[in-house]
């Protein structure tokens, strides 16, 4: 069941938003100032091309959604989000639920599939009341940390060192 009192007007936002929520919130923080260090990843721009090029059997692939979700492919029963791998499976999950849980607030239900590209990989989800719980909530908690004057802490992490931001959090001048 949605909260009755959750309004998503006030609490929308891009898809990756809530990817990042999941990664890491100070990458939200910087990303949502748009700070993005992403234009200068050979990692990012490997995703770019192989994103590009996967799953051309499907038609409507890259379907932008009220200027603020960017579905990857849309389908007459479901929705798919393209993604290399599934390191960051709970993000990637959480993003295409968040997409399911907008579409459903449009009047639209679809199920949704994670596209894992390299490992030849397919992940299914289905938008239940305890998940959209769960967005809702993240979606409250996305809106405070977007809104504070600084960015969260760094957070040394196992994948730190290969994300974009790496040098940006790390460089020492950021001392909270």
């Amino acid at each position: 069941m949605i909260l009755m009192d959750f309004d998503l007007q006030n609490f929308k936002v891009q898809g990756i938003k809530m990817n990042y929520f999941f990664i890491c919130k100070r990458k939200l923080w910087f990303f949502s100032r748009g700070i993005t260090m992403e234009k200068e990843s050979d990692r990012v721009l490997q995703g770019s091309i192989i994103h590009e090029n996967s799953y051309q059997k499907f038609e409507d692939k890259e379907i932008l959604i009220d200027d603020i979700l960017k579905i990857d492919i849309l389908e007459d029963d479901f929705i798919g989000e393209v993604k290399i791998s599934s390191k960051m499976i709970e993000a990637d999950k959480m993003q295409i639920l968040y997409y399911l849980y907008y579409l459903k607030q449009l009047g639209i239900e679809k199920d949704g599939i994670l596209f894992y590209v390299k490992e030849k990989k397919k992940e299914y989800l289905t938008l239940t009341d305890s998940l959209s719980k769960q967005i809702e909530q993240a979606l409250i908690e996305i809106k405070k940390i977007i809104s504070m004057d600084k960015p969260p802490n760094v957070q040394d992490l196992p994948y730190c060192k290969k994300c974009a931001y790496y040098e940006l959090c790390f460089s020492g001048e950021d001392e909270n």
